[in-house]
């Protein structure tokens, strides 16, 4: 009986027993709760006492971007580049500055480039010749003009017309429509020259040798071949379009054309005119000529054409023939009265 627990003994162990089992998880939800405060007192030290003094690595960064992106834009800049002043938290500023300070003194002494030296607009979109105005044209191949207040004669490059001038030698087939065909495109005409290094500035007769165009671009050297009024014409070396005039001249040929013509030359203009040629007779070729010593004269009578006869005595010149008449006169041409 000592030994042993009676009725009431055992139920306070049940009770004790009970309170525990029903306390459990009530302390369970305590030491969960203890847990979670802890965990936000822990952040809010962590908050307010660490985090204020650690580095703001994200600043940082941005604002080595923001450097970056400056002095790229400095580079861009066409012109006085605008003052850039870094911030001195770059840890290497020597580094950084230098690339800087060397793109902008380049950017400065394009700047300073005086702007004279480039081209303007317009003489990029329009070439700007120079053109001399034609005050004689002797025949088809050599042509007088006004080059600064000077007469010059041209020789023209590439081409040689039958003669009507030269009194070593009678006027040649087709000579006086090549003539006449020059005139009619050069005569009161401006042009601008084009010369040719191979060939040399001047002829041992001392003309001027060279290429010419018309104002409105008409080639005339060329042109003059391809409606056959001359021959392709090389003289020791190769020029610069010989190659172009050879085509030209072959298209004048193959179409009969000009002095290609069976009815004129059939291309061989060595032979002497034929007295029944166009704008030539007999009365051209020998009698007597006339012209007039005045200073703006410009041209000469066969004895044929009554229009001598309007000449001022004072100023009239008779020859015996057209070559005495053009060795004392070379810049006269047929009058148009006679034609």
């Amino acid at each position: 009986m000592g030994g042993s627990k009676g009725p009431s003994q055992w139920r306070g162990a049940f009770c004790l027993y009970n309170a525990l089992v029903i306390l459990k998880p009530a302390r369970v939800m305590f030491k969960k709760v203890l847990y979670v405060i802890g965990g936000i007192f822990a952040f809010l030290v962590f908050v307010v006492i660490i985090a204020p003094h650690s580095p703001p690595q994200q600043n940082t960064t941005q604002t080595k971007q923001d450097n970056v992106v400056v002095e790229n834009d400095a580079t861009k800049v066409v012109g006085t580049p605008p003052v850039v002043t870094l911030k001195t938290e770059d840890t290497s500023p020597q580094t950084t500055n230098k690339p800087t300070q060397q793109t902008t003194q380049q950017i400065q002494q394009k700047s300073e480039t005086p702007e004279t030296n480039k081209p303007t607009v317009s003489s990029i979109q329009t070439p700007q010749y120079i053109y001399y105005s034609v005050i004689n044209v002797v025949d088809g191949d050599t042509i007088k003009i006004n080059m600064n207040g000077t007469t010059e004669t041209l020789r023209l490059i590439g081409i040689d017309t039958p003669e009507t001038v030269d009194p070593r030698k009678p006027v040649q087939c087709f000579g006086k429509e090549a003539s006449n065909k020059a005139k009619e495109l050069l005569s009161g005409q401006k042009i601008r020259i084009e010369k040719d290094l191979i060939q040399g500035e001047r002829d041992k007769y001392d003309r001027l040798l060279a290429y010419i165009y018309r104002e409105d671009g008409l080639f005339y050297n060329k042109y003059i071949i391809e409606q056959g009024y001359a021959h392709e014409y090389t003289y020791n070396l190769p020029y610069k379009y010989q190659a172009e005039f050879k085509v030209a001249e072959k298209y004048a040929r193959e179409n009969q054309l000009g002095l290609w013509s069976p009815t004129t030359c059939s291309g061989d203009t060595a032979k002497a005119a034929i007295v029944s040629t166009q704008n030539t007779n007999t009365n051209q070729i020998a009698g007597k000529y006339y012209t007039s010593s005045y200073a703006s004269s410009k041209y000469y009578y066969p004895a044929s054409c009554s229009a001598w006869q309007n000449l001022s005595s004072s100023y009239l010149k008779v020859f015996d023939s057209l070559e005495a008449l053009l060795i004392a006169y070379p810049s006269r041409s047929l009058s148009p009265q006679c034609q």
